[in-house]
């Protein structure tokens, strides 16, 4: 039985409804499905009808049509990366949520600094992904499932260095301030405005035309596919990466107990025999990874990721920053431009804080080669020698070129973006 004309258009007619209800129905529907108990999530104690109550009074949020631009600073601990942070926490558009990821580790893996374990770190990273994504759309509710004691009303006092981030330390998330554009230093936020409201800050972040996050708790680029490709998202990553001579001196200077072999080692020059080599290994297997891959340019990272060595923007803040910026699509804000200025040429009294972002930052980045004996200079360019390699960071012959001023340990490259 052959069917007629009239009923082959209708039914043409009809696909074509039913196509174009479905693309309206993704594209609309909410980013951030509603939290519910699953493997994951369920060491968080919390029920079925908690997990109804935070949907039914969080917002739901669209497609991101404005195509915002998100930001990831990927980096390691001790590599620049509160520093990079600045750039864009500074800027007057820009969300900026320093180590949100931090909730996230101590509660699905607790008395971890680094889990070693391949089970942990792939719980870690579905954890992580999950709440990124989230994040970049506005959704600071979903914080509520990792942050310990859970907040009440959607209100904490226990969000991780909540002063890092201007904007949750200035009008209208700090209430206490009204309308007075104070900038507050990281000590004084908590002091000043009190505890976090979570919807006020939800509200500001979508007030903001970009959002920023910075990292340490993702190890590699590869690592975070999953959000690059999601159309939901317009993700950039900036990887930030620092010679692990530096990284090394860095970490024993600032974590002492966790260095203490290493401190020994450099005191007495006498190796321990039960020194944990992973400390220094480990972040040089990750950048060898990640770097490899970002360099190799795989299609999915195309327009996505930059490379930035913390020595090329140390010595020249302003111009590696407007390079970023050209890299990201966004205007540089002359809140940034005054930052840098103020914020690079510091005397030495003002790096004495570990955390601090004050400091003379050319100084900074070399003054490794005073910090470290030479024996463990030698012993980390032998355990990082292709690392260093691929990232242009010369290898010092001797104690004499080591100390010696006038010799560069960083050769000239130019990491282009992928674009």
């Amino acid at each position: 039985m052959q069917c007629s004309w009239k009923a082959v258009l209708l039914l043409a007619l009809a696909s074509i409804a039913i196509q174009y209800t479905a693309i309206r129905t993704f594209t609309a529907k909410s980013f951030h499905s509603c939290p519910i108990p699953n493997p994951v999530n369920c060491s968080l104690s919390q029920d079925t009808d908690a997990a109804d109550r935070l949907c039914e009074e969080s917002p739901t949020f669209s497609y991101n049509l404005s195509r915002k631009t998100h930001v990831l600073i990927l980096a390691t601990t001790r590599s620049g990366s509160s520093f990079v942070g600045q750039l864009f926490n500074q800027h007057f558009d820009v969300f900026y949520l320093f180590e949100p990821l931090y909730h996230v580790q101590y509660t699905l893996i607790p008395k971890l600094t680094q889990s070693k374990s391949t089970t942990d770190r792939r719980v870690m990273l579905g954890a992580s992904r999950d709440l990124l994504r989230s994040l970049y759309d506005c959704d600071l509710y979903f914080l509520e499932n990792y942050i310990k004691p859970q907040p009440v009303n959607h209100t904490t006092d226990r969000l991780f260095r909540r002063g890092a981030s201007k904007a949750l330390c200035s009008p209208p998330v700090c209430e206490t301030l009204g309308g007075v554009d104070l900038h507050l230093e990281e000590g004084d936020c908590v002091k000043k405005c009190g505890t976090l409201n979570l919807t006020l800050a939800t509200e500001s972040c979508r007030e903001h035309g970009h959002v920023a996050i910075k990292t340490v708790r993702v190890p590699e680029v590869s690592d975070l596919r999953a959000l690059v490709e999601d159309p939901r998202l317009n993700l950039k990553v900036i990887q930030l990466v620092r010679d692990p001579r530096g990284i090394l001196a860095s970490r024993s200077e600032t974590f002492r107990d966790t260095y203490r072999l290493w401190r020994i080692w450099d005191g007495t020059g006498r190796k321990p025999y039960n020194l944990d080599v992973t400390q220094l290994t480990t972040v040089c297997e990750d950048f060898l990874n990640s770097v490899s891959t970002g360099l190799n340019r795989p299609a999915w990272l195309k327009g996505k990721y930059m490379l930035v060595r913390y020595e090329d923007l140390a010595r020249n803040p302003m111009k590696k920053t407007e390079e970023i910026y050209d890299f990201l699509g966004i205007p540089m804000d002359s809140n940034v431009e005054r930052w840098i200025q103020n914020n690079t040429r510091g005397d030495r009294s003002s790096s004495k804080h570990k955390y601090g972002t004050v400091r003379n930052s050319a100084a900074t980045a070399e003054k490794w080669r005073f910090r470290l004996s030479y024996e463990i200079v030698a012993f980390t360019q032998h355990a990082c020698q292709q690392v260093l390699a691929q990232l242009g960071y010369r290898m010092a012959s001797s104690e004499e070129e080591l100390k010696n001023l006038s010799i560069s340990l960083v050769e000239e490259r130019d990491f282009l973006p992928f674009s």
